[in-house]
């Protein structure tokens, strides 16, 4: 496939040579690397990193092993001259390579162990742990004046999964500190149940206490942040589509269970479904919203009731409240009027979606990926549609679809590229207002980000990026793709 001609003009140019996360650090740590401003910030310089999962890429001769690339942030943005490679074969990170693990299928981070610099958590959900298949498994990598050095496991809570098999234990990862300690809590999706846990964590990985969320069935997702406005996230699991609700039910999650199971039985929203979730502020009133995914309509799901035709994605707002069972979300999809696009069978609109302030108006804005969009004749090219956030909550005006060809993206759309399979918004130079990033897993035989940065009015094409795989540092072998850009830190559907 056709790749893209780079632009300086946003980016340091994109050499494939690889230098050592120190050539990126500060002396001390960032103070706050635990906040939202920068939260990805793992070797304490003061900017966000930008994690690219790329779940598919080969190890040596082992195919589909997967790994995970982590651009430094800067003044300039973020280039592939300073980055790191994580694989389960780099030093000090525990396990070791085999063919269709998918390392880095989930990316997420936190500062885990408080020591002032952010971690990296990746998920390998296909990973055999001794007999059984797909297992899964999570990783921890430790952020520090040198960039990521050196991790450790996170085992899975006693009990977990017992009698079944193919958990996929790291199949979604989400952050957040709910009980105010300034450490955060760790909660891991799979399609067995929900685990939790509860920091500081040590360096061998051993969080404070932890236990198995079994009471929602699969959770396959989940969302983390604060909705009431005291300074403690909530945590809200998204099972995902069952026979009896293919939209997929979302519930409130109320605490740990005891010996029987009926304490702190999480709370069903009525109203509200989702297949993936993330929570910011949309509307500047000092409470996080809730926004989740639906990706899947009839057609996909070859059922009655699903998402809209093409996908949806919903709103809830948060208020001193949090979010009650009485609210009902609001929803946008393709054929919401003024939504760029038109819905179609198999869009996959709200397939990733990714919350933050493109233009520092103080409004948190919404971009969702489409990767099922149809760009002409071309099926599977993919689009993102920007939302934007506003005093009275997300509006469609001035919103705005990308596609790779839309002037001032680079590159031709094509059949199967994908574009928007994930998405994040981040703030990676630390001007206040987020860059705009959409993953292309299937541009090329690597993969493909594209990378624009935010601006007063909306994000600046001229001199927009790609940044693929290779360039990055992943490897490939035979015929399979790497996947690069097919997991970042904000939320996608898992499979």
């Amino acid at each position: 496939m056709h790749r893209a001609v780079t632009a300086a003009a946003v980016l340091a140019p994109l050499l494939a040579v690889t230098l050592p996360p120190a050539a990126a650090s500060a002396a001390a740590p960032y103070k706050g690397a635990n906040t939202a401003a920068v939260q990805d910030d793992f070797n304490g310089d003061g900017y966000r990193d930008l994690v690219v999962g790329a779940p598919y890429a080969a190890n040596g001769g082992v195919e589909e092993a997967g790994a995970v690339v982590v651009l430094y942030g800067a003044a300039s943005s973020v280039s592939a001259t300073r980055r790191a490679v994580i694989t389960q074969a780099t030093f000090g990170v525990p396990g070791e390579p085999e063919e269709w693990d998918a390392f880095g299928t989930a990316v997420a981070s936190a500062d885990l162990d408080r020591d002032g610099y952010a971690d990296l958590l990746v998920g390998t959900p296909e990973e055999a742990v001794g007999s059984k298949n797909s297992r899964g498994s999570v990783t921890v990598v430790w952020g520090g004046p040198g960039g990521l050095q050196g991790g450790a496991s996170i085992s899975p809570p006693a009990g977990y999964g017992d009698g079944r098999t193919y958990c996929g234990f790291g199949m979604s990862l989400a952050t957040g500190d709910m009980n105010g300690d300034g450490a955060p809590e760790v909660s891991i999706g799979s399609h067995c149940e929900g685990a939790s846990f509860t920091g500081p964590f040590t360096r061998t990985g051993k969080p404070a206490s932890s236990y198995r969320e079994w009471r929602v069935g699969d959770a396959r997702g989940v969302a983390m942040g604060d909705v009431n406005g005291d300074g403690r996230a909530e945590r809200f699991w998204l099972p995902g589509p069952a026979s009896d609700n293919l939209r997929g039910p979302v519930y409130v999650d109320s605490g740990p269970p005891n010996e029987d199971g009926s304490a702190n039985w999480p709370t069903k929203l009525p109203y509200a479904d989702g297949h993936a979730g993330q929570i910011g502020d949309i509307n500047g009133d000092g409470y996080g919203d809730l926004v989740t995914g639906i990706a899947d309509d009839d057609s996909v799901m070859n059922a009655t009731g699903g998402a809209h035709r093409g996908g949806e994605i919903q709103v809830l707002y948060g208020s001193a409240q949090g979010i009650t069972t009485a609210q009902r979300p609001k929803v946008f999809h393709q054929d919401t009027a003024g939504v760029p696009g038109t819905a179609e069978d198999g869009d996959r609109f709200g397939q990733s979606l990714s919350i933050g302030d493109v233009n520092a108006d103080g409004y948190a804005d919404v971009l969702v990926g489409s990767p099922g969009e149809a760009v002409g004749t071309r099926a599977y090219a993919g689009t993102a549609v920007l939302l934007r956030g506003s005093a009275t909550g997300l509006s469609t005006t001035k919103a705005v679809g990308y596609t790779q060809n839309s002037t001032g993206v680079p590159g031709t759309a094509e059949r199967g590229d994908q574009f928007g399979a994930a998405v994040h918004l981040a703030d990676l130079t630390k001007d206040g207002k987020a860059e705009t990033i959409v993953g292309i897993p299937t541009e090329n035989s690597d993969g493909c980000l594209w990378i624009a940065r935010g601006s007063a009015s909306a994000p600046v094409l001229s001199g927009s990026v790609n940044l693929c795989g290779t360039s990055a540092g992943i490897t490939l072998s035979n015929d399979t793709k790497g996947y690069f850009g097919a997991a970042l830190t904000s939320p996608h559907i898992a499979s």
